[in-house]
């Protein structure tokens, strides 16, 4: 039980780290990067950089698998040491993950929604996309879920130690 505990809980721990990058990337390189683009750079580059980070490697290892693997390490280390640091952490992300559906995705979504950068009026499209919002959104993500990485990193030291 102790080999599946530890690895549910390295699993999760591993998928909030990637999650935290994600963000993270956004946070210190894509997003100020294209704050300095024009608008059709800045549509096109969203685009293009929406539509390839949904795939089945990222969803599953990342974005789902950082609410799914604190889960169920949380589950298993029930009455544990290191439980109580699994549970925040799964909390923590469980906003993130709210976050990104009810706020992150729809923004996404009403860009790609905007058409071909070739065809539309950049200018209209960007000013809709809301930038300023998404960033701040974003930067909430980051802190959660980097708090959560460390708190599940803390949890692999408890565990370790019990």
């Amino acid at each position: 039980m102790d080999v599946l505990r530890a690895v549910f809980l390295l699993a999760a721990t591993l998928s909030m780290g990637l999650v935290a990058g994600v963000f993270g990337l956004y946070w210190h390189a894509v997003m100020p990067g294209l704050a300095k683009a024009d608008d059709r750079t800045f549509v096109g580059a969203f685009q293009a950089l929406d539509r390839g980070i949904m795939n089945p490697w990222f969803l599953l290892t990342n974005f789902v698998g950082a609410l799914a693997f604190p889960l169920v390490a949380g589950l298993l280390l029930l009455g544990q040491p290191a439980f109580v640091w699994v549970v925040v952490a799964f909390v923590l992300y469980l906003v993130v993950f709210v976050m990104t559906i009810a706020i992150n995705v729809p923004m996404n979504d009403a860009l790609k929604a905007a058409g071909d950068p070739n065809q539309i009026d950049n200018a209209a499209a960007r000013k809709a996309f809301n930038e300023a919002r998404w960033v701040s959104s974003n930067n909430v993500r980051v802190v959660l879920s980097t708090v959560a990485f460390g708190l599940l990193a803390w949890a692999l030291v408890v565990f370790g130690q019990s």
